[in-house]
């Protein structure tokens, strides 16, 4: 299998603060990577390094083998091939729902209006947002935002998608229809790096799970190994705080 994304040694300093200390990773096309640790354990950093909203302070990022942070790669044409879910939605408010669904497609990839809609709507009805293309985000739940957000992302056809915490906004009872959402696109084949606190999710979806703690990847191993028989001590620690022996 090809590394679609290869991470080497990279750090990320904010200030004299230390966030991601020689970080190795790779993501291979198809495959569902979830991202585990506490809470500044520097997994949202890495995310967002990886799709340059950060400038890593040293180290490499390959794409399909091409070092990304080299002068010669062009950024905004490697953005387009990151779909990016944050925990937040960042809809945009004055636009409606198929509006946002639309822009980036029509401005970013220059397509025509009539394709940026057939995209948009293949892509709502995928996660069953397609009823509200009318309704303006301040119209809608988390759980729905947050639905829209995922299809506005699909629509620019990215190589992979990156999720950010995307559950952590939301209210208890909406958190199962955005990971229903999510587990349906792991099944198609899409490529996936999630930063989670779902376990459960992580556990049935993910095929390799990547444990990160104080800005170093502690171990990794597939959903089994992490989550049935974890090595290090503080992987063991971390499970136990959160889902109970």
């Amino acid at each position: 299998m090809d590394n679609i994304i290869e991470v080497r040694h990279l750090s990320k300093w904010f200030g004299s603060n230390e966030i991601l200390k020689d970080i190795n990773f790779n993501v291979k096309k198809g495959e569902v990577v979830c991202i585990i640790g506490a809470s500044g354990s520097g997994k949202s950093t890495l995310l967002r390094c990886i799709n340059l909203l950060e400038k890593p302070s040293g180290g490499e990022i390959f794409y399909r083998g091409k070092n990304i942070l080299s002068d010669k790669h062009d950024l905004q044409e490697y953005r387009t091939k990151m779909g990016m879910v944050f925990q937040q939605f960042n809809l945009f408010n004055n636009h409606n729902v198929l509006g946002n669904c639309t822009v980036g497609q029509i401005k970013v990839l220059g397509r025509k209006k009539e394709e940026a809609v057939e995209t948009a709507m293949k892509y709502l009805k995928v996660v069953g947002m397609d009823q509200y293309i009318n309704a303006k985000p301040s119209q809608l739940s988390g759980g729905q935002k947050q639905r829209v957000a995922i299809a506005r992302a699909l629509s620019m056809e990215p190589d992979v998608m990156l999720f950010d915490e995307p559950t952590s906004a939301l209210d208890p009872e909406m958190v199962g229809e955005v990971l229903n959402v999510m587990k349906d696109l792991a099944k198609s084949g899409l490529t996936m790096l999630v930063v989670t606190h779902e376990m459960g999710f992580a556990a049935e979806v993910a095929d390799r799970v990547v444990f990160m703690d104080k800005g170093v990847i502690a171990e990794e191993g597939t959903a089994r190994e992490i989550f049935n028989n974890p090595k290090q001590e503080r992987t063991r620690e971390f499970l136990k705080r959160i889902i109970g022996n």
